[in-house]
């Protein structure tokens, strides 16, 4: 037979109300009682009555809104596919998903998205622009009650319940040493971001610079451009850059726009000369690296983070689960070898 809270509850010496309060993680209860109960409860065997939370869960018709800056990105459809998985595990709890997406990093549009969706949704996963307006706005919903997930991109300063996606510093140091490696630590090198108004991209360049100081004093940046993630803006970016700096020998794409960067590169005629590191295990990387273009690309999981995202939702609506930590996924090394793994 099941054990009960009210079970707990009596071993305990306390009311059910506050064995609730422990196990789901409602409201304060003295740290010494809530750890006798977590302890009563381990002991026991206490499970969860899943199917009932499920049924609860459904009454309360939950919605949780996406938003994502998408539109055009490549890199997205993962993101959107790992979102679709978990919903779909999710189903029985009887919580829906309202998905917006856009096109560039317009701060005004982010929080047009954001306010007309507040009153609907009863959770946020955000992909976010790193601005004071949208961390405020982000201030703003978590002080309604209305929890936010930043996915991909993290908020500085937001008060968000958790942080889904890479550690983009780390990334960023990943590829410079391995460009390090390539070019026997002597390069001159351009960098082509998405935009400075994305915390993960300036953690990718923080990480990047960092490594070469510390471990290659004679790998040099000479300039940054910014493809806002789009292939034509990043072919144009490159083309100005390259003819700008003809001494540039590596090219370091911290995001997306990569497919146009590496066109740039091959029609100056310096595709044999110029060493690039990517970002990202895109159709557009996997196709440029086996034109012999990107020598090399720094992962991430675009599929677990929308999955778990997801998961954490679900987990904190039905469950009250408070994420103890970010979920932060696993940087990877993508080399033609291994690129169609």
């Amino acid at each position: 037979m099941a054990v009960t809270m009210k079970q707990i509850a009596e071993a305990c010496q306390v009311s059910r109300g506050t064995v609730d309060r422990v196990l789901n993680n409602r409201g304060r209860v003295r740290e010494e009682i809530a750890a006798k109960i977590r302890k009563k409860a381990e002991e026991l065997g206490y499970r969860p009555n899943t199917a009932g939370k499920a049924l609860a869960a459904r009454k309360k018709n939950y919605v949780v809104g996406v938003i994502l800056t998408s539109e055009g990105v490549e890199f997205f459809s993962e993101v959107l596919n790992g979102i679709q998985k978990g919903q779909e595990e999710i189903a029985d709890y009887g919580i829906t998903l309202l998905v917006r997406s856009m096109k560039g990093y317009y701060v005004d549009k982010q929080l047009a998205l954001m306010r007309e969706m507040k009153d609907k949704v009863q959770l946020l996963i955000l992909n976010g622009i790193n601005e004071e307006q949208i961390s405020k706005e982000i201030q703003d919903y978590m002080e309604d009650g209305i929890p936010v997930i930043t996915i991909n991109a993290d908020v500085e300063n937001s008060g968000r319940l958790c942080y889904v996606g890479c550690n983009f510093y780390s990334s960023g140091r990943t590829a410079g040493g391995i460009l390090g490696l390539l070019c026997g630590g002597k390069a001159t090198i351009g960098i082509a971001t998405g935009t400075v108004k994305v915390l993960g991209h300036n953690q990718r360049i923080t990480g990047f610079s960092s490594l070469c100081r510390e471990r290659y004093p004679e790998m040099k940046i000479v300039d940054i451009i910014e493809t806002n993630d789009d292939d034509e803006a990043g072919y144009e970016q490159a083309c100005f850059m390259l003819n700008h700096y003809p001494e540039i020998s590596a090219i370091y794409i911290v995001a997306a726009g990569a497919a146009g960067v590496c066109r740039a590169v091959v029609e100056s005629g310096r595709a044999d000369s110029i060493l690039v590191v990517a970002s990202d295990n895109t159709n557009s990387v996997r196709e440029w690296m086996k034109k012999g273009v990107i020598k090399a690309a720094v992962c991430q999981n675009p599929f677990g983070q929308g999955y778990h995202a997801v998961q954490i939702a679900a987990g904190y609506l039905v469950q009250n689960m408070v994420p103890e930590a970010d979920y932060i996924v696993k940087n990877e090394i993508r080399i033609l070898e291994n690129i169609d793994e």
